[in-house]
């Protein structure tokens, strides 16, 4: 794209002066009150508008009209996370595989349908011909998950069938895209190590027989080496993030767009164009950089007093990126606890000790702890809150050695399996396209002649 001259910012400066004027209103009039932003309630519940088999997140209780916090649970296809987690880790299995088949088909495998459907996604894994060349290193992108929504709309240019809807063909692109996800983050985080990073282009392809999390590290380290520690820390990581209910804005896009009936391609690409904000997937980054910052001002990690005293700093607009939010800290729906966030502390300390992190671990947890009753001391709130998901990931991400850049995409890796599930869902479950309706604000005008403006 040619850069915008001089004359045209001034133009496009002058266009925006005016746009501001008929755009831009404050949506909290009384006027407005009717209006359920975000589509939440007064209350923060969220508004109800649809009904899944999939996933279900609990943080609370409504007892007589009121909130009620609860300690947080994550369902997937009516297990416990933690129930699921401590099976496959019981008996020595990588869990990402089996989780994916368990939310695309609704039950756990047998022995016999794991192995046919680990098989099944490593005959997927391979990208089409050329399209590594073609796609994603003549047109590199500086962020990973641009390229990441890109190749998935460009997959259907490969795909033979690729608008059809029955069951069975949203399986099998499905199934390819749980598969095909890894590598073309891997290979769009080489080419942008190569093009953007001016770094050595080093391309690997998946090994048959390893896991999603064995052949993600396989194919972003260049001399392919991992630990088994490593690896299951990653699979519990695409664990967790696999689904998280379908009100969450990536899933509600892929079932806003798959309402309409179109393709697989265009609601997952769709999806990770959701997941990509800083609001949503982004935030885990968000928290990383707090983090830092934090780390480079306190000077004595283990006083409550100085961490404490810095918060405070951080709620009032005195430090951190100005937003006086404590990133990672608070959640939609969980008030007491993010079992996502448990299970990644609980998970992560023995290799932080073995890596030289523990320190950085146990000043999260005391950030953690001191959090809410910094919070609570400046805002005057009372809200029940806790460390989400997002607190933690980063730091784990660090200690398996994955460049920053991949934290979002590692999301996406993880979560297409269950954004295709919700899609079928929505596909297989109503006939009605998603529309809601929004207040207009606007007045009649009379149509003025050019001449007379």
């Amino acid at each position: 794209m040619s850069p915008v001259n001089s004359s045209s910012n001034e133009l496009i400066h002058s266009l925006c002066t005016g746009l501001k004027n008929s755009t831009v209103f404050d949506i909290n009039t009384r006027d407005n009150d009717s209006i359920k932003r975000g589509l939440r309630n007064a209350d923060g519940t969220g508004v109800m508008v649809g009904s899944t088999k999939i996933g279900s997140v609990q943080g609370y209780a409504i007892i007589d009209g009121e909130k009620s916090p609860l300690e947080g649970r994550l369902i997937y296809r009516g297990y416990d996370i933690n129930q699921l987690i401590a099976g496959f880790t019981r008996e020595k299995r990588f869990g990402f595989e089996e989780i994916c088949y368990l939310l695309l088909f609704g039950e756990l495998p047998n022995a016999e349908a794991y192995a046919a459907f680990r098989q099944l996604l490593s005959d997927n894994m391979n990208l089409p011909r050329g399209f590594t060349e073609d796609m994603i290193l003549k047109a590199p992108s500086s962020n990973i998950m641009n390229k990441l929504a890109r190749s998935a709309l460009v997959l259907y240019s490969y795909d033979e069938n690729p608008d059809a809807t029955d069951l069975e063909n949203m399986v099998r692109q499905s199934i390819q895209l749980v598969a095909q996800f890894p590598l073309i983050v891997a290979h769009a985080y080489a080419a942008k190590v190569h093009y953007f990073d001016n770094g050595s282009l080093v391309l690997h392809w998946p090994v048959p027989g390893y896991s999603i999390a064995e052949n993600f590290l396989h194919a972003i380290r260049p001399d392919s080496k991992f630990t088994e520690e490593e690896a299951r820390l990653l699979d519990l990581c695409l664990v967790i993030h696999a689904e998280h209910g379908g009100g969450n804005n990536s899933a509600f896009t892929c079932r806003v767009l798959s309402s309409s009936g179109t393709d697989t391609y265009s609601a997952i690409a769709a999806a990770v164009g959701s997941l990509k904000g800083p609001k949503h997937g982004g935030a885990n980054q968000r928290v990383s950089a707090m983090f830092d910052e934090i780390k480079a001002n306190v000077q004595d990690w283990e006083d409550d007093e100085e961490v404490a005293a810095y918060l405070e700093k951080i709620l009032r607009k005195e430090a951190g990126d100005g937003s006086g939010l404590i990133y990672g800290i608070g959640h939609a729906i969980y008030t007491k606890s993010d079992p996502r966030a448990l299970v990644l502390k609980h998970s992560a300390r023995s290799l932080a000790e073995k890596t030289g992190y523990l320190k950085e671990l146990e000043l999260l947890e005391r950030i953690e702890r001191l959090a809410p009753e910094v919070f609570a001391r400046v805002t005057g709130s009372d809200k029940v809150m806790c460390a989400n998901v997002d607190f933690y990931s980063g730091l784990v991400y660090r200690m398996l050695n994955i460049p920053e850049e991949l934290f979002t995409p590692l999301f996406a890796i993880a979560r297409v399996s269950g954004w295709c599930a919700h899609r079928i869902e929505e596909v297989m479950t109503s006939n009605r396209i998603i529309r809601p309706a929004y207040k207009s604000l606007t007045q009649s005008r009379v149509y003025t002649p050019m001449a007379k403006r």
